[in-house]
């Protein structure tokens, strides 16, 4: 698995909707940032996902526009469009936004070790 393969398989985790499957795709010192809260470390960002699956149901989840903006040796970064949509208390609910995730190799196995979340860019038009 390769970077690229790494952003494809934590898309398909994503739309299991199970811990389970994201949780090996991401490093135990992750940093992960979203527009609830920042979380340090893999323990802390479980109940995170964890809730956000609760809370959203039948979600979809679609990564977009990806560009990798840095690819060397044992690390890549990119950035992305993002949206969802799903069920919040049985009402439909959808967002978009933007996302920048850092993937690193460690012991020839590639992990997000980082992501950041938040509204999609305003145009200064």
């Amino acid at each position: 698995m390769d970077h690229k393969a790494l952003l494809l398989a934590y898309k398909a985790a994503l739309a299991t909707q199970s811990w389970d499957e994201v949780s090996p795709l991401i490093h135990e010192d992750a940093c992960f940032i979203f527009s609830e809260g920042t979380y340090f470390g893999k323990a802390a960002i479980e109940p995170a996902f964890r809730a956000t699956f609760n809370l959203i149901k039948s979600e979809h989840y679609a990564i977009k526009d990806v560009v990798w903006t840095y690819v060397h040796g044992d690390s890549a970064a990119c950035t992305y469009g993002f949206e969802w949509s799903g069920l919040i208390e049985g009402q439909l609910a959808s967002g978009t936004g933007r996302g920048t995730t850092v993937v690193v190799r460690s012991r020839d196995r590639w992990q997000i070790i980082h992501e950041h979340l938040g509204p999609s860019a305003t145009s200064l038009d």
